[in-house]
């Protein structure tokens, strides 16, 4: 069913696979909320439909077949609406149309990284937003090409010291090739537990997916691997630069503890009372 990162995240066109054929338009079809940006708050808000999937149909119409307007209000200042026309078939869910249109903005700890890489970015997002698979596909696949090496780079000060000299040993291996995908190869089962959430390595599923080749697919297709890229990579930077940023704070909290302690066990002479 429609769920709330289908709503917020799917681009225009990207099928979202479910068992709808059966489905009924009635109170009891799925409302979930969803966190997108006001544009009257000026932040990310938490919206909620606020009206009836079978406003224009018989109630207990099937849903297969129809194309669906659902609004959503803020539930801050109730007054600014985001509007979603669905598609629905058998199998899936589409969106065929959205007001505002899906945001053409790269995620902001992903542009400190991408740096002059930042518009091909762009380019495959609004490849993704028209539907366009193929094109988003090889953005994509060319930035990963680009950046993989200063991407790697930030993943080994996250590697703890017993592991970190077998890291460094791979990561210098991969300075021999240019492929992106035997580079991810000689690294990615070194990955530290903090980059897999649930155990899920998403340097195994970068190397799966760019290794699946343009050749005879879709536009649908490469739609779908288009975006598991995207992910994957905002993932990745999001939870490196956190790991960083996380580390940075503890470390300077103990070096002021160690400093004040340090301070209280060399007080000067003359100053211990009597």
């Amino acid at each position: 069913m429609p769920d709330t990162k289908f709503l917020e995240t799917y681009p225009l066109y990207r099928k979202f696979r479910v068992d709808i054929g059966y489905r009924l338009l009635n109170k009891t079809f799925p409302k979930p909320p969803i966190r997108m940006h006001c544009h009257t708050c000026k932040c990310l808000q938490t919206f909620n439909m606020n009206n009836e999937y079978h406003e224009n149909y018989s109630y207990n119409t099937r849903c297969s077949g129809k194309v669906i307007r659902v609004v959503y209000l803020c539930s801050a200042c109730k007054a600014y609406e985001r509007f979603f026309l669905l598609q629905f078939a058998d199998d899936y869910v589409m969106k065929v149309g959205q007001f505002p249109s899906w945001e053409i903005m790269p995620d902001k700890n992903l542009s400190k990284l991408l740096g002059e890489h930042q518009d091909y970015y762009k380019k495959g997002l609004v490849c993704e937003s028209q539907g366009y698979g193929i094109g988003a596909y090889a953005y994509y696949r060319r930035i990963i090409e680009e950046i993989i090496d200063s991407l790697l780079d930030s993943i080994a000060d996250l590697i703890p010291g017993s592991e970190k000299q077998k890291y460094l040993e791979a990561f210098e291996k991969t300075k021999g090739t240019i492929v992106a995908q035997e580079k991810i190869e000689l690294v990615k089962d070194l990955l530290p537990e903090i980059l897999r959430p649930d155990n899920m390595n998403p340097l195994n599923l970068l190397h799966s997916t760019l290794s699946e080749g343009l050749h005879a697919k879709t536009d649908e297709e490469c739609l779908e691997i288009a975006g598991s890229i995207r992910e994957i990579l905002v993932f990745l930077v999001n939870q490196i630069l956190l790991a960083k940023e996380s580390s940075k704070k503890f470390t300077t909290r103990m070096r002021k503890l160690l400093e004040k302690k340090a301070g209280k066990t060399t007080k000067p002479k003359g100053t211990e009372k009597t």
